[in-house]
C-alpha cells in the first residue's frame, strides 16, 4: 500500500500526518516552500528536501545522519507509530524521495504512503485546500537505520565485476547514453557500466499518477533479467531514483527500496 488515492486520503485526512516534499529541478526557477505557503492540503507539514539532506557535502540529497533525522522528525512532530501521507507538486515527484528516506531510517514501510497524483489531482478533483500555518508540537522520534538499503560508490564499483545486483537508471535515455550533457556542471555525460536504463517519466500518467502495475510490471520484465536478484535505483541525485524503487515496490510487495545515494551526482564528476 506504498500509493493511497486522493479520496482515501480525504476520508482520512483526520488520521494521519500529512508531509508535502515539493522539490523542484534549478532550472524550473520554483520554489516548493514558496508555493506550499500560498496553498497545501490542510494539516500538511513542509519537509525541505535540500535543508533535510546531508550538508557537509557538494552532493545533493545525500541521506544525512541518524541524529540529525530523528531531530527532523522531532521538530516535524512526526511520530514513529504515525501512519504518514506524502505528496508533492513536482514534475519528478520528489515526494518518493521523502518515502524512501523515512522507510531508510526505519518507520514502519506499512505506514509509509505516497499519494498518487500528489497535489495536481487533488485540486483538479476540487478537494479542499488552504494556506494556513501548521503549528506543530515537538516529538520525540527515534531511528534505526537500515544501511543496507543505501549503496556507496565503492559497492557500485564492485559490483560491475561481481554482479551481485542490478541498477537501473532513473534518468532520460539521452542522458543515460551521453547523448546530452548533464543539467549540472561539472558532469560528464554517460552511465554507469552494464547499468539499464527506465526513464522515472515511463512509469508516470499525465496525471502525476502511476501507470498501472500491469504496466509497470511490463517495463521491469522487457529487461530480460532475473527480477528475484537485488535491485538498486540510480538517477541524477537520489530523488527519481525514489520513483522507481517505489513503482517495483508495487508489484513486488517484498522489494525494500534500495538506493545509490550518490548517483550520477557522484559517478559522474569529472
Amino acid at each position: 500500500m506504498s500509493l493511497v488515492d486522493t479520496n482515501w486520503l480525504e476520508d482520512n485526512i483526520n488520521n494521519v500526518k500529512i508531509i508535502d516534499c515539493s522539490w523542484h529541478m534549478p532550472q524550473t526557477q520554483r520554489n516548493g516552500f514558496e508555493e506550499y505557503t500560498e496553498e497545501h492540503i490542510p494539516n500538511a507539514i513542509f519537509f525541505d528536501l535540500d535543508k533535510n539532506s546531508k550538508t557537509d557535502t557538494d552532493l545533493p540529497h545525500m541521506l544525512t545522519d541518524s541524529k540529525s533525522w530523528e531531530n527532523i522528525m522531532s521538530n516535524m512532530g512526526i511520530e514513529n507509530k504515525d501512519r504518514i501521507v506524502i505528496y508533492d507538486n513536482s514534475d519528478v515527484i520528489s515526494s518518493c524521495r521523502c518515502w524512501y528516506n523515512l522507510i531508510y531510517y526505519g518507520h514502519n514501510p506499512k505506514l509509509v504512503h505516497v499519494l498518487d497524483g500528489g497535489l495536481k489531482k487533488w485540486k483538479k478533483e476540487n478537494k479542499t485546500t488552504n494556506n494556513k500555518e501548521v503549528i506543530t508540537e515537538t516529538s520525540v522520534y527515534l531511528c534505526k537505520e537500515n544501511i543496507e538499503l543505501v549503496k556507496n560508490k565503492k559497492q557500485i564499483d564492485e559490483n560491475i565485476n561481481i554482479k551481485d545486483f542490478n541498477v537501473i537508471d532513473a534518468r532520460s535515455r539521452d542522458r543515460f547514453e551521453g547523448k546530452v550533457p548533464e543539467p549540472r556542471k561539472g558532469l560528464r555525460s554517460g552511465s554507469i557500466k552494464n547499468s539499464f536504463c527506465l526513464p522515472f517519466g515511463e512509469l508516470i500518467n499525465e496525471d502525476k499518477t502511476f501507470i498501472s502495475k500491469d504496466e509497470i510490471s511490463k517495463k521491469f520484465k522487457s529487461f530480460n533479467f532475473d527480477l528475484n536478484k537485488n535491485i538498486v535505483f540510480s538517477c541524477g541525485s537520489g530523488v527519481t531514483a525514489s520513483v522507481l524503487a517505489l513503482a517495483y515496490s508495487l508489484i513486488n510487495a517484498k522489494y525494500m527500496p534500495t538506493i545509490y545515494d550518490g548517483s550520477w551526482s557522484e559517478y559522474g564528476k569529472n
